[in-house]
């Protein structure tokens, strides 16, 4: 792994949808990234799976400068309460900085009531869903698997594998007909797509 290469961050917060992140953070870390987690404090949460996780460090200590990508996974939580907000307050001060953020499921319903989804091109679980929130970004809204603008990547809660794709080719893990493959194998089962991997990993 480089050593000029930051770390990504995944935030943990009880009731998180732990399958929706999987595919990103596990290839992710096969490219070289380390993956830090990151929670309202530094106690345990527990993901709706009931997965019990131990996070790395608390919000309060995590700086823009400090990471490559921040991760927001969906959770009851975001459609609950009022807890989960401050994780999208630092979507905007990472979105501030230049640092990438990429939300899914109920995340970016909470980017949506911070009004981070106003002015960018987004997606989400269904355009009703975040015009819940009262958001003004509704003409943005993009019917489709998965969408990046600029530094954000937004997908809902059923496209794990686009939501990863979108990730990959915004930190250059995979570009052109590897990332094509990368998504083919795993969104569609293509088992032709295996091999332009294999070459890939053997170059």
């Amino acid at each position: 792994m480089s050593s000029t290469r930051k770390p990504v961050h995944l935030a943990v917060y009880d009731t998180l949808a732990d399958w929706e992140t999987g595919h990103t953070t596990a290839y992710l870390a096969r490219a070289g990234y380390e993956i830090r987690t990151v929670g309202p404090g530094r106690e345990a949460v527990r993901s709706i799976g009931g997965l019990q996780v131990l996070p790395d460090l608390a919000l309060e200590e995590l700086s823009p400068g400090d990471s490559s990508l921040l991760i927001l996974p969906g959770a009851d939580l975001w459609d609950t309460s009022d807890d989960l907000a401050p994780f999208a307050r630092k979507a905007r001060e990472f979105l501030d900085a230049g640092t990438p953020v990429a939300a899914i499921c109920g995340a970016t319903a909470g980017l949506a009531r911070e009004g981070l989804l106003d002015d960018r091109d987004h997606t989400g679980a269904v355009s009703f869903y975040l015009a819940a929130t009262g958001y003004r970004g509704g003409e943005r809204y993009v019917d489709t698997d998965a969408v990046t603008d600029g530094k954000l990547i937004t997908a809902g809660p059923t496209e794990p594998v686009a939501f990863a794709r979108e990730v990959f080719r915004l930190l250059g893990v995979y570009e052109g007909e590897v990332l094509d493959a990368w998504y083919r194998l795993f969104h569609d089962s293509d088992a032709e797509a295996y091999a332009v991997l294999q070459k890939a990993a053997a170059s």
